[in-house]
C-alpha cells in the first residue's frame, strides 16, 4: 500500500463497518455509552486475553454493581472476580481494578488522568490500554496499536516494523493526524470480521487492490 493510498483504505474500511454487519469490539462499545474514561480503562482490562462476547458480558455485570473509582473500591476482591468470570486471568484482574480505583480515588482525586505517561504507571497499564483511554475516553489524539493495527498495517505494506510499539511509532510519523483516533476501531473490526490472522479472507475483501499481502501465504 502507498502512503497516499491511506485516504481510500479508510474510507473504504468506514463503508464497510456500516454495510456489512461486522461485530464491533466490546470495548468500543462500551466507550461510545458514555465515554466514560473509568469504564475504558477497566473493560480494556478485561479484554486483553478474553473474547469479545465474554468482555462485554462482565464488564456489564460489573459496573452494574459499580461504576466510579469509589463506587469499586467498595467491593472485595472475590466480589469482582464473581462479576468478571470467565474472562482472562480473572483473579489477577480483579486485584489490578481494586487496586487501580483506589490509586484513581487517593492520587487523582477520582478522576482517571488524561495524560499517557501517567496512565502508564498504573500497574498493568501498557500503551495499547493507556492510548485507549485517551481516544476512546477523552478524544485525544492518541493511536492505540494492538495486534491487529500491527499486523494489517504491515501485511498491507504500510509500515514495515517489528512489533506494536514501532508500529505506534511509524503511524504516528506517517499516518494522517485525522485518523489516529480511529484506526484501532476500523483495523480490529476488521481483523476481527475479515483480514484474520491466519487464512484471510482476500479473495472478499474490500481492500484487496490496495493490499501487498505481505507474508500472506494462505488465504480464502
Amino acid at each position: 500500500m502507498k502512503d497516499d493510498q491511506i485516504h481510500q483504505a479508510i474510507a473504504i474500511l468506514k463503508d464497510a463497518v456500516l454495510t456489512k454487519g461486522w461485530v464491533t469490539p466490546a470495548v468500543t462499545i462500551v466507550a461510545t455509552q458514555d465515554r466514560d474514561p473509568y469504564k475504558v480503562l477497566v473493560s480494556c482490562i478485561l479484554s486483553l486475553r478474553t473474547r469479545d462476547q465474554t468482555t462485554a458480558e462482565a464488564s456489564q455485570r460489573l459496573f452494574a454493581l459499580a461504576d466510579t473509582p469509589q463506587k469499586m473500591t467498595e467491593l472485595t476482591v472475590p466480589e469482582i472476580e464473581q462479576a468478571i468470570y470467565p474472562v482472562g486471568f480473572y483473579r489477577v484482574k480483579a486485584q489490578q481494578i481494586l487496586e487501580l480505583s483506589f490509586q484513581i480515588g487517593e492520587l487523582h482525586q477520582g478522576r482517571v488522568p488524561d495524560e499517557l505517561e501517567t496512565l502508564l504507571t498504573f500497574k498493568g497499564v501498557g500503551r495499547k490500554t493507556a492510548n485507549l483511554v485517551l481516544t476512546l475516553g477523552y478524544g485525544k489524539p492518541g493511536i492505540c496499536v494492538d495486534i491487529h493495527v500491527h499486523r494489517i498495517c504491515n501485511r498491507w505494506g504500510y509500515v514495515k516494523t517489528a512489533n506494536p510499539e514501532q508500529t505506534e511509532g511509524a503511524l504516528r510519523k506517517k499516518l494522517p493526524p485525522e485518523y489516529w483516533i480511529i484506526i484501532n476501531d476500523l483495523l480490529v473490526t476488521f481483523g476481527q470480521n475479515q483480514c484474520t490472522p491466519v487464512s484471510p479472507r482476500c479473495s472478499t475483501c474490500p481492500l484487496y487492490a490496495l493490499c501487498d499481502r505481505v507474508a500472506v501465504t494462505k488465504s480464502r
